[in-house]
């Protein structure tokens, strides 16, 4: 980090501790350059990256003051799902998204791949082209069912910043995260049985979950701590429950990161109860903290941890490389990838693995932490000035996904519907219920590249909220209205 960027970020912490005051003038450029002891061009260069921001205003002749701006909306309360056991619903609406046709003029608010456009890619595509040229035999053969030997021994040694100590031997190459969950499910569960997810869970996990005739229990989350072991331990006592799901780094679509003593209590209730995990750790390495987060597979003492994850959100979807350390459940997850996909493709597996070990991938992870954290509070910014009160947002700690709570009786799935025609796109929260709940939600992804486009895009989201919140408000009153006239 630069000197300027360091003291951009200062300044920043203390304009949101409130230690400088909404309207408030800043101390003039002269004044923190003997504070700091950096050059005047230093403390320029900070200033302009926090007028980029929209936290400071200049003035001509007098200055530059904090932008006055609305407070920050507060974080969503914890959620209060209905727990008991559901029967999946929603594939309808998740459907009608992947039928969506691509629109290069649409802003893909709702997407859910990562920024691929940073020059810290080159190596990798450099090492793709390289094996292609070289017309190594390896691209075009089949690789074991277990995956390349090459990557699974870079993933174990990247596995070790997450706590975990795996080897080669403990890790089997998937079609994606999607193929590692699906495994995973199988594996551990039964046609029947009940699993428990966090509330709101993302909607690829319930479909996965549906499709394996998988009933599953919403549990209470916290949109700071992640799911409640005290309401898990409820549901336990009440139910058959073989197995919870669970993204606890980096959360889709809330963006917490549990904290490592309720991972270890969750994890002590798994032992109690004798269920698997099966933890999602798609998002973790885009922790914007390093060194990042444990997994709770780290943790792991007794194999009941089935540890997913993939190169599809920290580098590239298309790739369609992931991985799985299934722990006790080895065997049975073999057999499900050799009955339903057999081996993987091996030219992404051998680029990603030279993309590893040459050091291309921790570069381009410290780009891409750095970057999504500065959109982060781009559009937290944007969000807090162009988005009407009464609305929730939640604080990521890492990825690109930010959760909108609007009132209560808000409708996402019309406001979608008219947005369509604008060219905004983003997720109806519904999506991440089993049971349909959170119509009121949204999810955005901030990883888009900020652009004039972009800030437009935002501003007409924000403007169609505000109309919709109005003729809700409209709409209770006239009810309250014909309530209390039939008294």
């Amino acid at each position: 980090m630069t000197r300027y960027q360091h003291l951009a970020d200062l300044l920043a912490q203390r304009i949101e501790a409130g230690l400088y005051q909404s309207g408030e003038r800043l101390p003039s450029v002269r004044t923190l350059s003997d504070e700091h002891s950096v050059s005047i061009s230093t403390v320029q260069q900070a200033y302009h990256l926090l007028e980029d921001r929209q936290l400071i205003t200049p003035q001509p002749r007098s200055g530059y003051y904090v932008t006055p701006r609305k407070h920050t909306p507060p974080a969503p309360a914890i959620s209060r799902p209905a727990q008991r056991p559901v029967e999946i619903t929603q594939w309808g609406c998740v459907l009608d998204r992947l039928n969506e046709e691509p629109d290069s003029d649409a802003i893909p608010f709702g997407s859910g791949s990562p920024d691929m456009c940073q020059s810290t890619m080159a190596p990798l595509w450099k090492a793709m082209t390289r094996l292609m040229q070289a017309q190594d035999s390896r691209v075009l053969n089949y690789d074991p069912v277990y995956g390349s030997l090459a990557l699974r021994e870079q993933v174990a040694r990247l596995a070790i910043d997450s706590g975990c100590h795996l080897n080669p031997a403990d890790i089997i190459i998937t079609h994606g995260c999607h193929e590692a969950l699906m495994v995973a499910i199988r594996a551990a569960c039964q046609e029947g049985d009940i699993v428990a997810v966090e509330s709101p869970a993302f909607h690829g996990i319930m479909q996965k979950l549906r499709g394996s005739k998988i009933k599953v229990i919403e549990i209470p989350t916290d949109s700071s701590t992640g799911i409640s072991v005290e309401a898990l331990k409820l549901a336990l006592e009440q139910w058959p429950i073989k197995a919870v799901m669970l993204v606890p780094n980096c959360n889709n679509p809330l963006g917490f990161i549990m904290p490592e003593q309720r991972k270890r209590e969750l994890l002590s209730l798994a032992q109690c109860y004798d269920i698997a995990i099966i933890e999602d750790d798609v998002y973790g390495d885009l922790a914007f903290e390093y060194p990042r987060p444990i997994t709770i597979k780290s943790l792991d003492t007794d194999g009941r941890v089935l540890l997913c994850s993939s190169f599809s959100k920290t580098v590239a979807p298309g790739l369609r490389v992931g991985w799985i350390a299934p722990g006790r459940y080895f065997d049975r997850v073999v057999y499900m990838k050799y009955t339903g996909t057999g081996a993987s493709a091996s030219h992404p597996q051998l680029a990603i693995a030279e993309f590893i070990k040459s050091g291309g991938y921790q570069t381009h992870l410290r780009r891409m932490r750095k970057y999504y954290q500065q959109n982060l509070e781009k559009f937290t910014c944007r969000v807090r000035e162009y988005f009407p009160c009464g609305i929730c947002v939640s604080r990521p700690q890492g990825g690109f996904m930010m959760w909108i709570e609007l009132p209560e009786h808000f409708d996402s799935v019309r406001l979608s519907l008219e947005l369509s025609e604008a060219k905004v796109q983003f997720v109806i929260g519904s999506l991440f219920s089993a049971s349909g709940k959170y119509r009121n939600c949204l999810r955005l992804n901030y990883g888009l590249p900020y652009s004039d486009k972009v800030d437009q895009a935002l501003r007409k989201l924000a403007k169609a909220v505000e109309c919709a919140m109005l003729e809700c408000q409209m709409q209770i009153a006239e009810e309250n209205r014909q309530a209390h006239a039939n008294r």
